[in-house]
């Protein structure tokens, strides 16, 4: 069956929103959980590994929900960094990608507010409603190539399992979950982990409007690098396992 724009849109807004307000979500609350212990204190009060553990798969395991959910409609892309990686494959349309972004950006937004109208205040100074950033001692540089290599990571594995039409289409969801899942356990103690850049927007946005810190120095990191990761990514892919675009089962060609 094939849906319309106007409910792919609509897919691609909701299984966003789904993601960002779970994932980070799950960021604010470790970190007021962390501030309950220890006044004052930041993620990592608590073990580090737990709390990190308990935000990436918060993010990997809403994603598998979501993508099993809205895969059949719109595919699932739930993420600006793997919409570009099909339109420089030619697996999605200029049009359908514009507007995919234009959802998933607009989803975002609508969590983080959703995010600071449910934690208040403590979402925003504490918790900074789950925005990015670099942690001590990581340079620009590395938290950008980290960011790169995660998402390279990711859209590696969404045209492996989703797009390539040799794949089981019954694993698709679980496989791009649990990606996202290991790559934010490795990137949470780095960058707190992105790998989205309408996750990495919504909350730096909103935290700052909410009158929160300005971390919009830290952003180019959280959009060029996983724009360049996954479009090297599916650009290799592409290359190396020749995937037959004229007959997707879950991204198709518009």
């Amino acid at each position: 069956m094939e849906y319309s724009l106007n409910k792919k849109i609509i897919s691609e807004l909701l299984g966003t929103f789904l993601l960002v307000f779970f994932g980070t979500g799950s960021a604010v609350g470790a970190a007021l959980m962390a501030d309950r212990f220890m006044p004052g204190g930041v993620i990592g009060v608590l073990g580090g590994f737990t709390e990190w553990l308990a935000i990436s798969w918060g993010f990997g395991i809403t994603a598998i929900g979501v993508i099993y959910v809205f895969g059949k409609i719109s595919g699932g892309h739930i993420n600006p960094a793997v919409t570009i990686g099909l339109l420089v494959t030619k697996n999605i349309s200029l049009k359908d990608g514009i507007f995919y972004i234009i959802a998933q950006f607009i989803g975002a937004i609508i969590a983080s507010i959703a995010l600071f109208t449910i934690f208040g205040d403590p979402g925003v100074l504490i918790g900074k409603l789950g925005a990015n950033g670099l942690a001590p001692n990581v340079s620009y540089l590395q938290g950008f190539i980290a960011e790169l290599i995660g998402t390279f990571f990711l859209v590696l594995v969404v045209m492996g399992v989703a797009v390539d039409k040799k794949a089981d289409p019954g694993t698709y969801g679980l496989s791009i979950g649990l990606t996202i899942g290991i790559a934010l356990t490795f990137l949470g103690p780095i960058t707190g982990g992105c790998i989205n850049p309408a996750r990495g927007f919504s909350p730096i946005l909103i935290d700052f409007l909410a009158g929160g810190a300005n971390l919009f120095g830290y952003y180019p990191i959280f959009l060029l690098g996983p724009i360049i990761g996954g479009i090297i990514a599916a650009l290799l892919y592409n290359f190396i396992a020749e995937p037959n675009t004229e007959s997707l089962k879950h991204y198709k060609k518009k």
